[in-house]
């Protein structure tokens, strides 16, 4: 293929991010476009490109022009897809736009104009997802980009991108397509495929068509039926709770495939998850009989099924009824690990039990476990929620000495901010939010919206502005919305005191013998009411 010329490429970006908006051309007699990145200069310095387009992608998109283009627009507001993110390739763009033009057209029609608009690209698997995720909308013309990608002689598909084409239809839960795409990528497919398909059918709420595919996924899309394969999908119907499909699947095929430990695992598991307890013991007492030991994972699934039906029937049953797992546990010889702690603790703190979870903690030692990061942060949001707030932060410093810092992400900081501003907690939540900041996390729309909410909830105007500045600062396009103020928060006005004003005489005068009056009449006889005859 000939070399990528300059000129051409300059006319793709500039066709990529010309925008047809009027009110844009209007402004920019005011204010003057900003200049886009040049091929010869993003070119010359391989070392430096990510960072001059970020810069320059970012400047872009901040431009008072464009907040001010977009207000006094007459146009209707694009969709997501049709807006360019900082981070996309332009070509990626182009690609879905051409998806997005017509998606009722027939795909075979796609691949051709395809073929004529971009035969000088060389497509790549990072492209390939980003034309996939800027163009939830196209349908089943993404039948025609893959026909494309087939028929291009400088693209092998993978096992990879197949798989992203796979997910893209399974979200669209067009199965038919999915087959289509199976059946061209026969002899590509591998485990990424097959753990795509089969979870977006589990996903989708059809447990029966993953039990069929099994059956017939080597004849027809050439994926190997194995002891691994057979484990994937009994995996994926036991996240989901399918347990009797899954154990009639297991039954059927133990001719074939005898199932070892791990799917017996897994079976109980899918019986707990389903919250059928007699069942998963049922199951238990057949793995004994056949020569099998139930592990930690099982005794673990079934440890949290007792203590979710504890907490919807009987709270109080809790300690004895986990009492016996934990002895069945030790008399068997199961060690205990973190996650029979983390259980233990997650439904404690569910019940508000926060103290008892505190000294299950400390004692996590005396088993030889140590707590990971979903301990710590079970155990700070529940904290938070008991409003010991001086305990959470201790928990928060205390996780990240532990070497979990990297666990704390914009969203276990957002369920921090959101437990305390559920609580009546704004100070103590901006304090977390420059937590938030200070460890490197990139804070979201979401974000800012709660703080702003509950900041103009509290009648406090000044900081939700300060809030909302710095979001557009930081190019987090956060839009304004009509907040309402809570009644208890609102300023009351004063009621004004009325001045007595002193009496005249003739006033005075008219009151004393009202009063006179009065006194007069209360000691006259009152006569009494005559009662009515009963006839």
């Amino acid at each position: 293929m000939p070399p990528f010329q300059s000129l051409q490429l300059r006319r793709l970006l500039l066709r990529s991010f010309r925008s047809p908006s009027p009110s844009f051309n209007s402004l920019s007699l005011i204010q003057p476009r900003l200049p886009l990145p040049l091929p010869s200069e993003s070119t010359s310095n391989p070392f430096s490109h990510t960072g001059h387009s970020q810069s320059q992608s970012r400047n872009l998109f901040t431009a008072p022009s464009l907040f001010l283009s977009r207000s006094f627009s007459s146009e209707p507001s694009k969709s997501p897809s049709e807006s360019l993110p900082e981070d996309s390739d332009p070509i990626a763009q182009s690609l879905s736009n051409e998806l997005l033009k017509d998606p009722d057209s027939d795909p075979l029609s796609v691949s051709q104009r395809l073929q004529l608009s971009f035969s000088h690209i060389t497509p790549t698997p990072s492209l390939v997802l980003q034309t996939l995720n800027l163009s939830p909308e196209a349908g089943r013309t993404v039948l025609g980009f893959n026909q494309w990608l087939i028929s291009s002689s400088e693209f092998t598909h993978t096992d990879e991108t197949l798989s992203y084409f796979v997910a893209y239809f399974g979200r669209r839960k067009d199965f038919k397509a999915t087959h289509e795409v199976l059946v061209s990528g026969r002899g590509i497919a591998g485990p990424k495929t097959l753990d795509e398909a089969v979870d977006r059918l589990v996903r989708a709420g059809r447990p029966t068509q993953a039990v069929s595919f099994f059956e017939t996924m080597e004849t027809d899309y050439g994926l190997e039926r194995s002891r691994d394969s057979l484990r994937l999908i009994v995996d994926k119907l036991c996240e989901k709770g399918y347990a009797s499909y899954a154990e009639k699947m297991v039954k059927n095929l133990a001719n074939e495939f005898f199932p070892d430990e791990t799917i017996c695992d897994l079976l109980i598991k899918a019986w707990c998850v389903d919250g059928k307890l007699d069942e998963a013991r049922r199951l238990a007492g057949e793995m004994y009989r056949g020569g099998f030991e139930l592990g930690t994972y099982a005794y673990n699934a079934i440890l949290d099924c007792v203590c979710k039906l504890c907490r919807l029937k009987d709270p109080f049953r809790l300690d004895s009824e986990v009492e016996k797992v934990l002895v069945d546990m030790d008399s068997n010889g199961v060690p205990r690990n973190v996650e029979t702690f983390n259980v233990l603790i997650t439904n404690l703190c569910k019940i508000r039990r926060t103290e008892d979870a505190m000294k299950l903690f400390y004692r996590i030692g005396e088993w030889g476990c140590s707590p990971n990061e979903t301990t710590f942060l079970v155990l700070t949001k529940s904290l938070y929620q008991s409003a010991r707030l001086e305990e959470g932060d201790e928990m928060i410093d205390r996780m990240k000495s532990a070497g979990f810092g990297e666990a704390l992400d914009k969203k276990a900081y957002y369920q921090f901010l959101k437990i305390l501003c559920g609580i009546e907690r704004i100070d103590h939540a901006l304090s977390v939010f420059g937590k938030m900041k200070a460890d490197g996390c990139e804070v979201g729309i979401k974000t800012y919206d709660l703080l702003m909410g509950k900041l103009c909830a509290h009648n406090r105007i000044d900081k939700a502005n300060a809030l909302f500045n710095e979001a557009q600062s930081r190019g987090v396009d956060v839009t304004p919305k009509a907040y309402k103020v809570e009644a208890r928060y609102m300023k009351k006005p004063k009621a004004e005191k009325k001045e007595k004003k002193r009496e005249t005489l003739p006033e005075k005068m008219a009151r004393k013998r009202r009063r006179l009056k009065e006194i007069r009449l209360s000691f006259v006889k009152k006569p009494k009411r005559m009662r009515r005859r009963a006839y």
